[in-house]
């Protein structure tokens, strides 16, 4: 580990809650997930599981009710909501009520449970369904007006390369692409080659970071965490590196451990900028967002290197869950007991 990346976990750090007594039920984080079609169950599970097992208090998905079926008997720790749709087959169109086919219907649903959270992933496990992309689309412009933090992954990325302004300058949501979607985004922003090279361009001509800090500039400065060997975090202006080791297996869902870890680090940012506790406000609220994603990126890089560890090649998406809670400790670590004594 750098002395760069220590400096800034050491930052990271202050986000993180001590677990005091007179805190109650959902002041610690409510995340929800929206995502989940009736192909991709998986996607949503890890994401919520992961925020659950970081330490949010109540850990949401909403998904569709195919989806959701299968989703509740993988756990029943997490909460699972019905609440989205899909488009009905032109078999099914004729017994579909209108209510289940009418986006705004659908997404007003949604939207009314955004008083009760404060962190939405949307994309793991969404698919390319038109209802299902136009109600997270309708979901995400309600959430801005809101100012609600929100994570972007998988297929909700296909939503910002469609409508770019939706989040032109919102600086609540982060948007995490790997190197096939980082690639899509690009050309999605610069569709003419406005910046010459793309994202595949001469890499000797640039530095590492340049083309995620040009992706945030173009999109007025939301935050994006472009993955690979490295993670790089740019909101356009600050640029942060996560460059601990981690697994050499590359499985479907480990994506989704990083959206959920991310989540939780943003609802502890809120409670640390509602001074639910005692921690002396060292952090300025600018930095406090990238700070929460390179607290996620850097317990999922650990969660992927434990689990190599003790897997090897048979490394699954399941455990980087299991080794959720042990990379916390290793990267962040509970709040000393002087610090939460000093602050009962």
């Amino acid at each position: 580990m750098s002395s760069t990346t220590k400096g800034v976990l050491n930052k990271v750090r202050q986000l993180v809650p001590p677990m005091l007594e007179k805190f109650h039920k959902g002041q610690l984080g409510r995340v929800a997930v929206i995502g989940g079609s009736e192909d991709y169950t998986g996607a949503p599970y890890f994401s919520a599981m992961a925020s659950a097992r970081l330490g949010c208090d109540m850990s949401h998905i909403i998904c569709t009710p195919g989806a959701g079926a299968v989703i509740k008997t993988y756990s029943p720790n997490l909460m699972v909501h019905p609440l989205m749709r899909q488009s009905p087959s032109p078999a099914q169109a004729s017994s579909t009520p209108a209510a289940d086919k009418d986006v705004e219907q659908v997404s007003g649903r949604i939207i009314d449970m955004l008083s009760r959270l404060h962190v939405l992933v949307i994309g793991p496990g969404l698919g390319r369904d038109p209802l299902m992309q136009d109600t997270c689309a309708r979901v995400m412009a309600a959430a801005r007006e809101r100012k609600m933090p929100v994570v972007l992954d998988a297929d909700a990325l296909a939503i910002v390369i469609k409508s770019p302004e939706l989040v032109m300058g919102w600086r609540e949501v982060v948007l995490t692409p790997n190197v096939v979607e980082f690639g899509r985004l690009w050309k999605g922003v610069f569709p003419d080659g406005e910046q010459q090279g793309g994202a595949e361009g001469d890499k000797e001509a640039k530095s590492e970071s340049a083309q995620v800090e040009a992706l945030s500039k173009a999109l007025g400065g939301v935050t994006i965490i472009q993955k690979g060997g490295k993670d790089f975090i740019s909101n356009g202006e600050t640029t942060l590196v996560v460059d601990l080791v981690g697994g050499l297996k590359r499985s479907g869902g480990q994506g989704d451990t990083l959206t959920g870890s991310i989540a939780t680090l943003l609802a502890w940012r809120k409670a640390y900028l509602d001074g639910l506790w005692d921690h002396g406000g060292q952090l300025k609220e600018a930095e406090t967002l990238s700070l929460a994603a390179f607290g996620g990126a850097a317990i999922t890089r650990e969660c992927s290197r434990l689990a190599f560890e003790k897997h090897g090649r048979s490394l699954q998406a399941s455990d980087l869950t299991d080794q959720v809670h042990i990379a916390f400790q290793n990267i962040l670590g509970e709040p000393t007991r002087t610090r939460q004594a000093t602050h009962l």
